[in-house]
This record gives structure tokens, C-alpha cells and sequence, in this order.
């Protein structure tokens, strides 16, 4: 019995043994350390605080400042690596101990934390239509302001620019919101503000774009024009970042194709002779090429300097930047130094930051408008004429009969500067009372200090110009803007369920001041023949100032419910109080809803292809109040004076000037929006479509009424007219990465229609210039006489009669324009012009599309306007002959000897053919653009390891340089800011074909 219990003891014992072998090894194959680094697949810079686990368990760790981790494993697991911003990637444990792992940037991630307006959301979750811009989209760009960098990129977004320097675009969102073209709301770091000139587009972290009434309820009265969201560089936990970059840009001039002095002076001849004018006395000697004598070549230098880092506690950032540039035109100049700062602390549970920028720039304005007087004057003008007072060449009477004004005399004579000191920021605290629920207080403040100087000095520019003695005017303005908010956010999970509350109270207030000052007969350095720039230096003094002042008072709220990641509703009200409408309706409510159903996630969804769908809808309420800030009270004139009484006595007197509406109320924009986000292919390719009704009543205008009223400052605002827009919106956007190879491309489309459904105050039509503005049509359509071919013979003029047999035109001439007798009462009159086309394209597109190998990189952003017509300024000038200006090189008119044109014969002095209110000048806006093209090269690491640097980037670019249209001015991308006239091109500043070289490192 012992030796058989000795056996079983003894099996026991070395099954004991074989399983702890067995333990040994299974325990030495999980104690293999593997190493490596995470970097991005981008830049190859390393990747800090990535989470990486061993798939299917707890096990993990994370990567270091520089990208460095270690993990212990065993061979046969998955590392899962991931980070905010980047695809997840997993990676299999082989027997080798080194693993480096690169992450490609998500650029279509659905877990992106989006800013929507006092918080934040997943973009998973949203359900308004909100546009995410990468910041490097806009930073690789040559740009002056914001607006401009996004052209392009995002739908509903139309942007319109120039090539000025300091020019700021102009921005629609979603179309025509009111009469007025007004810009939509910018906010900067939760600071209520403006993104233009002043402000240095290097330091944008994010820019969110909130399009529809849902997504910018939270803004109320001031988001009726949309909102842009914009997020600046913060610090980062580790050690000191340096970044530096420098780029440097040649800007283009597009020029006209006009006429030297031999062929203008045969032309010229020729439309003297036909009117049986006695012909000028040209200066055939003098052949000016005035586009060469005020165009140049333009320079754009952008420096930039940041430094960031931060500990456990606390971050820091900031940033130095210099902006200059030349301009391509005589006298036009404008540079900007702006610095931030932005830091930010936490101490347990309670945070503190604050964001604050300082910029100042200066802007050499031009005088006139060179862009017309370039095909005003003639070539047989010279640039400079000792005979004339100031010594500048230009028009004379049976020599040069030109109004046209001299560039280089204007920039000489007349000088203007914009300068602006603006100091902008705002302090932020918080404290988390709980893991859930968290107070937020935000103190915001503004100011600018604006100066204008103006000189006039002694000389002349223009033909028949009288005397005026040489002047100084200087204005001084200061404007100063305060904002104080205090908000309350809930945030918690309830099993499926999650809530998120919003509770907030805001004020603003705003203050403006300017004084002003002129003085005449200014004195001159005998030395330097220099004009003396101080108001102190002339006399016959004018002085003046003015002060203005506004407040707004706001309560909103926000609700955000999410269940099961399927159901998301969204609902947001806000109470608005502005001092700019009387005590009766200064308070304005603005509410919105939406909801969201994201139907890949039910249990009945089995579309393997499909990674994401849903649905949103959503309506809201939207308000504006951009009018003055006395609008609905009289405009008194205190300066007059009466006489009364026998003595004939002159009494002080006043009198009101401008009729005032204290009846004004808030303009509201009622807007719905149907809108799907489809993802597929792992989510590589994405889908968004929009669909959007918008409808703003009581829109705040002043149409003109007649002085006869007692009428004399100014159209008084009314709440009138009624404007409606509808639109689709699409947006497709591909992302794929195979090994060191990857791609990018994204198409979007927009298409909307606007149109006036009433006028108000009794009115149904509005002209103005060729343009009418009806009831039941969009807005500034073209409104002008219809042609129809040239006579070619006196028996066409003869037989071209009305339905009761009278000749319509008889006084034409063969080679005259035949135009159209719309109402057939046997004459061409104004009763004839007819609505014919409409400035407004039917869709606009934006295509963009990048890919990178290795350390190469390129990309690429084209725009493209079909269905606008528009008026050509620049022929409507140089094409009619009556008035005397150069023409556009290679004209054949009509003659005899050639009756086989579209040009009418010339003739000097008014006739039909010279009309400006026709069809003739009336051309296709259309254009498809390469707006931007882009090369880079990051140097590898093995150089900047011996350099000491963690990047190193060089690029070269181009921006306007190919262009297919058939629109015959400077640039079919013209801007016009009046509504009316929108697609009327005279003298716009076109934008610049612009070349630029790039070097950005950093250590």
C-alpha cells in the first residue's frame, strides 16, 4: 500500500514539474519587451500620450514625450495603437522586440471633437450642418485674411476676394440672408470679434463653420449670416516647441490688351470722322503704356515665429508674425506685426486661461481707381508734362480729351494711410464642482486704435481740374468692446443615455469715439520740398467728433440628448435684448431643434459596406440687427439758424434732417435643413448632402424715398421685405493610405436659388443701374435693352417696323446695333428693357486633392461658377467710342469694306451704340480655376538628426495661375459689394496670379 502510494506521489510530482515548465514558457513568451516608436505618417514627427493596448485584453501603456513606449507581450498578439485625430492601426507581435508604428491622420474622423458655440461635440453626434476646416488648408495658402483661405473648401460657402493689399473678402453663407451683404459672425476663442486683416491666420488650430439655424441658434440675433468658430494654437504638455517659418511670394498683375498710339490713333480718327468732328490733335510722338507705368511686380513677405510647451498643470503658446506686402499697383502697400499669447492652468478642480492678441497694421491706400484709368487715358498722353501744374501728364482739350485720371499724380498728390493698434483677448475660468457638471466664466475685451491721415497736396491730375490749395485731414477713432458671460454645463451618461445641459448668461457692450481735424495751406520743407504732416502746420481749422454706443443682453440654453449612439436630439433657445431698437422691441426669442437618427447602428441595419448613416433635420430662428445704433430715433441738425422779428434777430435753431422709424424690429431668419452623413468603405469615403430652406422676414433696409418727404440724411430703415433662398449641398470626400503612399480628394457642390418674395412699404420693384430688384425674382437681376444684330444696309433700317407699320430706329446708320422694340410702340426707349439674366450662378464646386510619398507631398484646390452673368465695365468703356478712352486691341468695327463683324460702327458723341444699359456688355461669368497648387518636401531624419532640428519642410506654390473663361475683364472672381449690382465689374481688383517659396522648420 506505501509503494503504491509512493508511485501515485511520484506521477503527481513530475506532472507538477512538466505544468510548471509549461508555465515557465507560457510566462517567458509573455515577457518579451517589445519597443518602438509612434510617429505620424505625415510628417514622421513622434506622437506623444498615444494609447496603445494588446487587443482583447487590459494590458497597455502609452507613448512617451518623444513617441517612445515599451510594452511586455507575447508573440501571436495585437497591438492596437490609437490616437484622437488619427486611424486606429494594430500591428502583430512577431519575434522582433522593435516595432515602429506610423498613424495616418483621420481626416474624416468621426470621434473629432467639433466646437459648436459655448462647448463642444463629437462630430459623430452632430446634427446641424456644420463644416470642419483644416487649418493647413488655409496655412499653406498665401493669404491675407480667413475668408480668403477658405474659398474652396467648403460648401454653402461662397467667398469673393481681390488682390489689394489689405483687402478683406467678402463671405456669404448659404446665400443672400438680407439687403445689406453683411459678413457673418466670427468667433475667435470664444471672443465675439472679427477675423480680417488684423488677424495672423498661423496661430488657427480649427475652424468650424456653422451653416444652418440649429447649428448657430446659440448666437441668436447676430447668426442670421452664419457663424465661423475659430479655435487658436494652445500649448502642449512637454518640452519647449520651437516652429518657424518663413514664406515669400511674387504677385501678377492681369493686364488689358489695349491699343498702342498707331492704332489708337487710326480708330480714333475714324470715330471723329464719322461724327464730322474735327479730328484731335494726337501727340503721335508719345506712345504710353500706362499698364506698364502703374502695374508692377508684387512682394508678400509672411514671417512666423511660435513657442509652446507645458507641464502636468499647465501650457502655454505663443506667437510672433510679420506680414508685408507690396502691392502690384502704384501706392498701394500694407503690413501687420501681430504677437499672442495663450496659456492656461489647472489646480484641482478649478482652470484658468487666457488668449491675447496685439497686432497693428498700416495700409497705403490707393487713390481713384488705377484699375480704370489704365484704359481711361490714352497712349499718346505722357506720364509727365513740365507744362501742367505738379508736372503729371493727362488730359487736354483737342490733344487728349480725357477725363481719365493720372495713377503716379494721384499717388502723389493725394496720400492715404489706415492705421490700426488692436489689442484683443479674453480670461476664462472654470470650476467642476463635479466629474458632470462644470461653471464656465468668460471675460472678453477688444480695443482699436484707429488713425487715418489723408494729405492733399498742390498739383493736378485730370483735365479741367480748378485750383484747390493743399489740406491735411486726420481722424482719430477709438473703439472698445467688453464681453462678460457666465455659463453652467451638465454632462452625464445614464446607462444609454446622454445628457448634456447648457445654461448661460451674456453681455455686450460697445463704445466708439472719433475726433477729426482739417487744416488748409499746409507748409513745406524748403529743404526737402516735403509736405509738414501735423494739424498744427496750416489754417483755416476744422475740428469735429462724434460718439456712439451699444449694448446687447442675452439668457440662453442648450439640450443635447443622446441615446444608444441612435437617437440625437438637439434643442437650443436664446433672448436677446439690443439697445439699437426701442423699448418696445428690443428683445428678440430665438429658438431651434434638431434631431438625428444614425441607422447604421439599429440592430436591423446589415450593410457590412456601410461603416455610417444618418439622417438629420432640424429648424430654427435666426436674428439681425445690423443696423445703426440710433436708427429708430430723429437726426437732429443743431447748426441752423432763423431770423425773426422786426429787428431781423438770428436765432439758434434745429431741425430734424432724417425721419426715424421707432417701430424697427428684429429682422428673423426662419431656416430648415434636411441633411444625411454616409460613410463607407471603412469610412475612407464619405457622403454629405444638405438640403436648406431659409426665409428672412422683416428684412432691415432703406429704400430711397423722396427729399419732397422732409427726408434729407439718408434712406430711413424700415423692416420690409422678404428674401428667400433654397439650396442643395453636397460634399464627397475620399482619404486612403497603402504603405508610404497616400491620397486624399474631396468635390463639393453648391446649389441655391434666391428670390424676393415681397419688397414691402408698398413697393414691388427696385432699380438701380441695370439691375432691378422685383417681386418673385432673385435679387439684381439684369434689367437693360435686348440687341439684335447690326443693319448692314439703309433698306434693313427702313423695313425694321413696329406691328402698325412705323420704323422703329430711323435714325440709325448702317453699322448701327438693331435693338429690340419689346412693347412695339414703335420706338427704343427705357419702356423697352426687359429682365434678361441674372448675376446669381446656378452652382458653384470646389475640388481638392492631395497625396504624399515619403517626404513628398502635394497638393491642389480648383473652383468653378456656371450659370451667373455678369457686366463687363471694361468694355462698356473702351468699346462705345462716344466718350474718349483707349480700346481694346484687335477691334475690326463695321465699315463697308467689312460688314461681317459683331462690332458696331464707331462713332464720336452719343448715339445708340453707345448705350451702357444693353445686353452688349452683358457676358457669361463662367470659370474654372486652379486656385492653388502645392509641392513639399520634409527632410528626412537622418539630416535632422546632424542639424538638430525635428522637422524641416520646404515648398514651392502657386495661386490664380490658370484660369479657362470666356469673360473678356481682369477676372471673372470679381467682388462687388453692393447687393443690387453684385455682378457689375467696373475697375474690382482682380486676384493675383501669385508664385511662393516657403521654408518652415522646427527643435
Amino acid at each position: 500500500m506505501k509503494t503504491e502510494t509512493n508511485q501515485i506521489f511520484k506521477k503527481r510530482y513530475y506532472l507538477l514539474l512538466f505544468f510548471s515548465f509549461l508555465l515557465q514558457q507560457s510566462y517567458a513568451q509573455e515577457q518579451i519587451k517589445i519597443t518602438g516608436k509612434i510617429t505620424s505618417a505625415t510628417n514622421r514627427e513622434a506622437i506623444p500620450f498615444a494609447n496603445i493596448l494588446i487587443k482583447n485584453t487590459t494590458s497597455g501603456t502609452t507613448s512617451d514625450l518623444d513617441g517612445n513606449f515599451s510594452i511586455m507581450a507575447q508573440p501571436g498578439q495585437i497591438l492596437v495603437v490609437s490616437y484622437q485625430g488619427y486611424k486606429t492601426k494594430e500591428a502583430n507581435i512577431t519575434k522582433e522586440r522593435v516595432v515602429n508604428i506610423a498613424l495616418v491622420e483621420d481626416i474624416l474622423a468621426l470621434n473629432e471633437i467639433v466646437v459648436v458655440g459655448y462647448g463642444s461635440q463629437q462630430k459623430k453626434d452632430l446634427t446641424g450642418a456644420i463644416s470642419v476646416v483644416k487649418a493647413e488648408e488655409i496655412q499653406k495658402r498665401q493669404v491675407t485674411t480667413v475668408a480668403e483661405g477658405l474659398q474652396g473648401l467648403v460648401t454653402g460657402v461662397k467667398v469673393r476676394g481681390g488682390g489689394r493689399p489689405g483687402q478683406e473678402a467678402g463671405i456669404e453663407i448659404r446665400g443672400l440672408k438680407n439687403l445689406q451683404g453683411t459678413n457673418p459672425l466670427y468667433v475667435v476663442d470664444g471672443l465675439i470679434t472679427t477675423a480680417n486683416r488684423d488677424f495672423n491666420p498661423n496661430d488657427i488650430e480649427s475652424i468650424q463653420v456653422l451653416k444652418d439655424a440649429s447649428a448657430a441658434a446659440i448666437y441668436g440675433s447676430r447668426a442670421a449670416n452664419g457663424v465661423i468658430i475659430i479655435t487658436t494654437k494652445k500649448g502642449k504638455k512637454g518640452p519647449l516647441k520651437i516652429e518657424v517659418s518663413s514664406k515669400t511670394s511674387l504677385t501678377n498683375m492681369p493686364t488689358y490688351n489695349l491699343m498702342g498710339t498707331e492704332e489708337f490713333a487710326k480708330f480714333n480718327n475714324q470715330a471723329y470722322d464719322n461724327a464730322g468732328i474735327p479730328r484731335q490733335n494726337l501727340n503721335m510722338a508719345v506712345n504710353t503704356d500706362w499698364q506698364k507705368e502703374v502695374f508692377s511686380t508684387g512682394l508678400i513677405q509672411d514671417y512666423n515665429a511660435s513657442f509652446s510647451g507645458g507641464g502636468d498643470n499647465s501650457t502655454f503658446f505663443m506667437s510672433a508674425n510679420y506680414f508685408g506686402n507690396k502691392g502690384t499697383v502704384v501706392s498701394t502697400d500694407f503690413d501687420r506685426v501681430s504677437f499672442r499669447v495663450n496659456s492656461s492652468g489647472t489646480k484641482g478642480i478649478f482652470s484658468i486661461g487666457q488668449n491675447l492678441a496685439i497686432s497693428n497694421s498700416k495700409t497705403d491706400e490707393m487713390s481713384g481707381n488705377p484699375i480704370i484709368d489704365v484704359y481711361r487715358l490714352l497712349p499718346t498722353i505722357p506720364v509727365y508734362d513740365s507744362s501742367n501744374p505738379g508736372g503729371y501728364g493727362y488730359g487736354k482739350s483737342d490733344v487728349a480729351n480725357t477725363f481719365g485720371t493720372n495713377p503716379l499724380a494721384l499717388a502723389n498728390f493725394l496720400d492715404t494711410t489706415n492705421e490700426n493698434f488692436r489689442i484683443k483677448g479674453n480670461i476664462w475660468s472654470e470650476i467642476k464642482f463635479a466629474p458632470y457638471l462644470k461653471y464656465r466664466f468668460n471675460f472678453g475685451y477688444e480695443t482699436s486704435f484707429d488713425s487715418y491721415n489723408f494729405i492733399r497736396k498742390l498739383g493736378n491730375w485730370t483735365l479741367n481740374q480748378p485750383f484747390e490749395q493743399s489740406f491735411i485731414n486726420q481722424n482719430k477713432g477709438r473703439s472698445q468692446t467688453q464681453l462678460l458671460e457666465n455659463t453652467l454645463t451638465f454632462n452625464k451618461e445614464f446607462g444609454k443615455h446622454s445628457v448634456t445641459a447648457l445654461v448661460g448668461q451674456t453681455f455686450q457692450k460697445d463704445n466708439y469715439n472719433q475726433i477729426y481735424g482739417t487744416k488748409r495751406n499746409l507748409l513745406v520743407n524748403p529743404s526737402t520740398g516735403s509736405y509738414f504732416d501735423v494739424l498744427d502746420l496750416g489754417d483755416s481749422p476744422e475740428v469735429g467728433g462724434f460718439r456712439q454706443e451699444a449694448a446687447l443682453t442675452s439668457y440662453l440654453g442648450r439640450l443635447e440628448y443622446n441615446y444608444d449612439d441612435r437617437y440625437l436630439f438637439n434643442a437650443v433657445f436664446r433672448r436677446d435684448g439690443s439697445s439699437k431698437f426701442s423699448d418696445g422691441n428690443k428683445w428678440g426669442n430665438f429658438p431651434s431643434t434638431s434631431l438625428g437618427w444614425r441607422v447604421s447602428n439599429e440592430p436591423f441595419f446589415k450593410i457590412d459596406f456601410i461603416k455610417d448613416l444618418k439622417l438629420r433635420a432640424s429648424y430654427g430662428e435666426l436674428g439681425s440687427g445690423n443696423i445703426g445704433n440710433y436708427e429708430y430715433q430723429g437726426f437732429i441738425n443743431t447748426f441752423g439758424a432763423i431770423v425773426m422779428g422786426n429787428g431781423q434777430i438770428l436765432y439758434p435753431s434745429a431741425t430734424q434732417v432724417r425721419l426715424a422709424n421707432s417701430e424697427l424690429r428684429w429682422e428673423k431668419l426662419k431656416q430648415t435643413n434636411f441633411g444625411m452623413d454616409l460613410g463607407i468603405l471603412n469610412n475612407d469615403l464619405r457622403l454629405t448632402a444638405e438640403y436648406f430652406i431659409a426665409r428672412t422676414e422683416d428684412v432691415l433696409f432703406g429704400f430711397p424715398i423722396l427729399m419732397t418727404t422732409g427726408n434729407d440724411g439718408g434712406n430711413p430703415i424700415s423692416n420690409a421685405a422678404t428674401v428667400e433662398n433654397k439650396g442643395y449641398e453636397f460634399e464627397l470626400a475620399y482619404n486612403k493610405r497603402i504603405n508610404d503612399f497616400s491620397f486624399n480628394a474631396s468635390l463639393n457642390f453648391t446649389k441655391l436659388n434666391n428670390k424676393l418674395v415681397s419688397l414691402g412699404n408698398g413697393q414691388n420693384e427696385h432699380i438701380q443701374g441695370n439691375t432691378i430688384t422685383r417681386t418673385g425674382n432673385s435679387v439684381g437681376m439684369w434689367f437693360v435693352l435686348q440687341t439684335d444684330g447690326l443693319f448692314q444696309n439703309q433698306d434693313e433700317i427702313d423695313n425694321y417696323v413696329s406691328s402698325n407699320g412705323t420704323v422703329i430706329m430711323p435714325n440709325a446708320k448702317p453699322g448701327d446695333i438693331r435693338f429690340k422694340d419689346v412693347n412695339d410702340d414703335g420706338q427704343i426707349t427705357n419702356e423697352d428693357k426687359d429682365i434678361i439674366a441674372s448675376p446669381w450662378p446656378e452652382f458653384e464646386m470646389g475640388f481638392n486633392t492631395g497625396a504624399q510619398y515619403k517626404g513628398f507631398d502635394f497638393s491642389m484646390n480648383w473652383i468653378a461658377s456656371h450659370g451667373a452673368t455678369v457686366y463687363n465695365g471694361f468694355r462698356s468703356t473702351v468699346d462705345r467710342f462716344d466718350d474718349d478712352s483707349n480700346y481694346r486691341a484687335g477691334i475690326q468695327p463695321w465699315t463697308p469694306e467689312n460688314p461681317n463683324t459683331d462690332f458696331p460702327r464707331i462713332v464720336k458723341g452719343t448715339t445708340l451704340n453707345a448705350r451702357g444699359d444693353s445686353d452688349r456688355f452683358l457676358e457669361s461669368g463662367d470659370f474654372i480655376r486652379l486656385k492653388y497648387v502645392g509641392f513639399g518636401y520634409n527632410l528626412p531624419e537622418s539630416i535632422l538628426e546632424k542639424v538638430g532640428l525635428t522637422s524641416a519642410r520646404l515648398s514651392l506654390s502657386a495661386q490664380n495661375i490658370l484660369t479657362i473663361t470666356k469673360y473678356k475683364g481682369l477676372d471673372p472672381e470679381f467682388s462687388n459689394g453692393n447687393i443690387f449690382e453684385r455682378g457689375v465689374d467696373i475697375g474690382s481688383f482682380p486676384n493675383l496670379r501669385t508664385y511662393s517659396f516657403g521654408v518652415e522648420f522646427a527643435f
